[in-house]
């Protein structure tokens, strides 16, 4: 019978991490309670506060700081935390030679986008066989066809020899239906690859939960394993 008087590391410990609540995975992160509560009821308080692990994880440093309780080290402890787990999925993607020439290989491998609060150009360099070969941010802010040039994008592919690229960005509403500017990027970057003898192989707007691939023409739903289908404008 569990034992439930157990504290977040020793339950660990005996039954291990995914037996863990969220109130108890952050509270090992934590450590410590502050004034007046314990580790586990601070815990539960922050996660209130934020309404979600993802909202609470993806704070900025700055932000939690803010909050009664979480001084620097527990703050830089919760943001490194949260990298890790980014980095180790993307490692697993480019060990396993994850292919792309399915939208939704190209959401798990940026899925970590659907945290950020500014929006963020990606490009991923595939080989001849449409393998993974590379990814790299070349632009953060506000999306602008007229500030987004080709050059960019596709100088990482070009560095590494691609055959192809796909395009990937994030709309932080966690809306991903594509707009006007979309489609002008879009085809503006197609254009470019054409020229360059590089093939745009796809535009995938990362949502939250959900994700656009142009070249489908429709937004998934990621977390049903169902995809909705939409009209273009």
């Amino acid at each position: 019978m569990e034992n439930v008087t157990l504290m977040p590391r020793e339950k660990l410990l005996e039954l291990g991490a995914e037996r863990l609540t969220n109130e108890e995975l952050v509270a090992i992160l934590l450590r410590t309670g502050t004034q007046g509560k314990g580790v586990i009821e601070y815990s539960r308080e922050l996660l209130a506060n934020y309404g979600s692990l993802t909202a609470l994880l993806s704070a900025d440093v700055r932000e939690l700081m803010s909050m009664k309780g979480m001084g620097l080290a527990k703050a830089v402890q919760f943001k490194a935390s949260l990298e890790l787990g980014h980095r180790m999925f993307r490692e697993m993607s480019e060990k396993t030679r994850l292919k792309l020439d399915e939208p939704e290989g190209v959401y798990y491998l940026c899925h970590d986008m659907t945290l950020l609060d500014r929006e963020t150009v990606r490009v991923i360099s595939l080989d001849t066989k449409l393998n993974y070969c590379g990814l790299n941010t070349v632009s953060v802010g506000i999306l602008d066809s007229s500030l987004l040039h080709p050059r960019e994008v596709f100088k990482p592919a070009i560095s590494r020899t691609a055959a192809a690229v796909i395009l990937v960005h994030n709309h932080p509403s966690g809306d991903p239906t594509p707009s006007k500017e979309d489609d002008n990027i879009t085809t503006k970057i197609k254009q470019a690859g054409e020229t360059l003898g590089i093939r745009v192989l796809d535009h995938v707007i990362i949502g939250k939960g959900r994700f656009f691939s142009f070249t489908a023409g429709r937004v998934f739903y990621a977390e049903v394993g169902h995809d909705i289908e939409r009209k273009r404008l």
